[in-house]
């Protein structure tokens, strides 16, 4: 009864929604174009970026061309951002290959050479470390409530409902070795001081999940389909979708904490009553349906980059958990292993969890990790 009254809290006392505006990748260098010939300045488009959203992939091609419009830092930044955001949709029509789709006998052998690619080649990669940077992007509230145990939360209200930043932001980045057998991120690594948000919130952007479980949940018990033909530095590759049910899935949601807040009671002071509450700290752990894309060299079955959205309810602590990986070739001791080069983590959770004494808001936050120094391990 008490966490129903708390959601019908939220949903009465939550402010209206600030929605960005949506426009093309076509629309965005129109608008930076627009800016530099009215000699703005780099603040001014920058917050002319921030209140955008992009309906299509910012592919890096179209990035370079667009950098040059951008008149310093900030603007720069929020260009990272918006091609941050938009890393798992399709870029515009006008960028990909006219090539006819294949047949189905074809779509088949593609698929048959990338199984064999998974198992033959990427899963016999041998023992490596790697430079792992992680940069994280983030909006939402500044000052999530920390509180547990029994205390009174009626002092602090002004604080509990504070205006969210509703602008991404540059939160900062960090860089720790990290290490790899048969094509598996190892977890568990070196613990890193990031203060990435003040309830040590929620997740820095794992590994990601594990290309050889997806491929085959997607082969055997998902839906596998053409989708399209896509551009990939300079080289046209064959893009499938794939979904996979959760009775089928593997796939694990995982963020820890959450604040989950009840009500104790009262206690009567001489002045006036003060409203007692109890925090506890819970974490999210489910596992989803999914569903994503293959890109797939059609030459060789490398997989050369696989997107994965997991599906969650409106409801559930996390929204949201968008990934895309890219893969790439490097040498190592003189032989050549295709390993993750970038993984691009898109997330929406709801901070304040079951607190239903603080504003109920949404975080959105961007990792944009890169891996480079790729060694033999001793």
């Amino acid at each position: 009864m008490k966490r129903l009254a708390g959601i019908l809290i939220l949903l009465v006392m939550a402010a209206p929604a600030w929605a960005a505006k949506k426009i093309t990748v076509e629309q965005l260098k129109e608008t930076l174009i627009s800016l530099e010939q009215a000699k703005k300045s780099d603040a001014d488009v920058a917050t002319q970026l921030k209140q955008l959203e992009l309906t299509e992939g910012l592919t890096r091609k179209t990035m370079d061309t667009l950098a040059p419009h951008a008149p310093g830092p900030l603007a720069s930044q929020e260009l990272d951002i918006l091609a941050g955001r938009s890393a798992v949709l399709a870029p515009p029509a006008t960028e990909l290959p006219a090539t006819p789709a294949p047949n189905v006998a074809t779509q088949r052998a593609i698929l048959g050479k990338a199984i064999d690619y998974v198992t033959k080649v990427y899963m016999q990669n041998p023992h490596l470390t790697a430079d792992k940077t992680t940069t994280r992007y983030q909006d939402g509230v500044d000052n999530i409530r920390t509180n547990s145990g029994m205390t009174s939360n009626m002092p602090n209200v002004d604080r509990a409902w504070a205006t969210p930043n509703i602008f991404m932001r540059l939160l900062g980045s960090h860089t720790e070795p990290v290490e790899s057998e048969k094509g598996i991120e190892k977890a568990g690594g070196p613990k890193v001081k990031a203060q990435w948000g003040q309830n040590g919130q929620v997740s820095e952007g794992g590994p990601g999940p594990i290309l050889s479980v997806i491929l085959q949940e997607a082969a055997t018990g998902g839906k596998l389909a053409w989708l399209r033909w896509e551009t990939i530095d300079g080289r046209d590759v064959a893009v499938f979708s794939y979904s996979v049910d959760k009775k089928s899935s593997h796939y694990e949601v995982n963020y820890c904490c959450f604040p989950v807040t009840e009500d104790t009671g009262r206690m009567w002071e001489v002045a006036e009553p003060n409203m007692q509450t109890g925090t506890t700290w819970k974490g999210f752990k489910e596992m989803v349906s999914y569903r994503g894309q293959f890109f797939i060299d059609p030459e060789s079955g490398a997989i050369v980059r696989i997107v994965t959205q997991a599906d969650l309810k409106p409801t559930d602590f996390v929204h949201q958990e968008d990934m895309r990986i890219d893969y790439g070739p490097v040498t190592v001791g003189g032989s050549r292993y295709f390993v993750p080069l970038r993984n691009i983590t898109l997330t929406e959770v709801v901070p304040n969890g079951d607190n239903y004494a603080a504003r109920y808001s949404v975080r959105h936050t961007l990792f944009d990790m890169t891996y480079k120094n790729y060694q033999m391990a001793h």
